[in-house]
C-alpha cells in the first residue's frame, strides 16, 4: 500500500513542477520535492491500510507542511507525536520572509497543532490514530505573493487554478482507488468542494477547518469537529 502511494505523490509532484504561475504568485514551494524524505517516512509510517476516514486538507502552510513535507506539519507534533524528522532542503527560490528551516523553525502553525494534539489526546499515540484516519493534502503546494502573504488554490488565477485542479484531481482520484477509505471527509469547505466534485460523490463529509483564521475553529475546534464525526457516524474514543 505504501508504496503505492509513493507512486501516487512522485506522479503528483512531477505533475505540479511542470506548471508555471504568473503575478500575484511570486513564489511557489512544493515540500513534495525538497521534503521529500520527510514525506516519504510519513508514508511508509502511516500509509498502510484501508478503509479508514480520509481526511483532505487543502495545501501546505507556510510554518507547516512548508517546513516538514508532512500534512499539517507543525514541528513538534510531526517530530514528537509523528516521530518524523527527517533532513529537509530547501526550494529552488525562498522569499526573505518564509524561509524554509526544516525541523529548527521556530514557527508553530496554528492548524497544524491543533490537529495533533487533538489526535494525542483522544488516541494516545499516532498508529492509533493512523489505524482509524489518514490525511492528505488535495494540492501539495505552497503559494505566497511577494510580499510573503499566503494564496491558496482557489484563489489562483483561473487557468494556472484549473492547471492545478487538473493535476490534483487525477492524483486524488488515485488516492482514492488505492486507500478504499470508510469515508472521505474534507477539512473545510474547499476540501470538500473539490472531493465532491472530481469523485463524483454527493456523500462527501466535512469537518471545521482548524485556521487560526476561522473564527469558529477559534472558540474550540476540537469539541466542535468531534460533534461533526459524531453526526456522520465516525466514533472518536474517549481521552487516551
Amino acid at each position: 500500500m505504501s508504496k503505492r502511494l509513493i507512486t501516487i505523490t512522485r506522479e503528483l509532484s512531477k505533475g505540479v513542477d511542470a506548471l508555471t504561475f504568473s503575478e500575484p504568485v511570486a513564489y511557489v514551494y512544493n515540500p513534495l520535492a525538497y521534503a521529500w524524505k520527510s514525506h516519504c517516512a510519513y508514508l511508509q509510517k502511516y500509509g498502510e491500510g484501508k478503509g479508514r476516514v480520509l481526511l483532505i486538507g487543502m495545501n501546505p502552510g507556510p510554518w507547516g507542511m512548508a517546513q516538514t513535507g508532512v500534512p499539517f506539519g507543525e514541528i513538534s507534533g510531526v517530530r514528537d507525536f509523528l516521530g518524523i524528522d527527517e533532513e529537509v532542503k530547501q526550494p529552488e527560490r525562498v522569499h526573505p520572509k518564509r524561509p524554509v528551516q526544516g525541523f529548527d523553525c521556530p514557527r508553530s502553525e496554528v492548524s497544524g497543532r491543533r490537529v495533533w494534539e487533538w489526535a494525542r489526546e483522544r488516541f494516545g499515540s499516532a498508529e492509533n490514530f493512523f489505524n482509524d484516519f489518514f490525511v492528505i493534502n488535495y494540492c501539495p503546494l505552497c503559494f505566497m505573493e511577494e510580499g510573503g502573504k499566503n494564496r491558496t488554490p482557489d484563489k489562483l488565477i483561473p487557468k494556472e487554478r484549473d492547471a492545478v485542479f487538473e493535476v490534483c484531481d487525477v492524483a486524488l482520484c488515485k488516492f482514492v482507488k488505492a486507500l478504499e477509505p470508510s469515508k472521505i471527509v474534507g477539512i473545510g469547505g474547499f476540501a470538500k468542494k473539490r472531493a465532491t466534485k472530481t469523485l463524483d460523490l454527493d456523500d462527501v463529509e466535512t469537518i471545521l477547518h482548524p485556521s487560526p483564521a476561522s473564527p469558529m475553529a477559534n472558540r474550540g475546534w476540537a469539541p466542535q469537529i468531534e460533534k461533526q464525526f459524531e453526526a456522520m457516524g465516525v466514533l472518536i474514543p474517549q481521552r487516551a
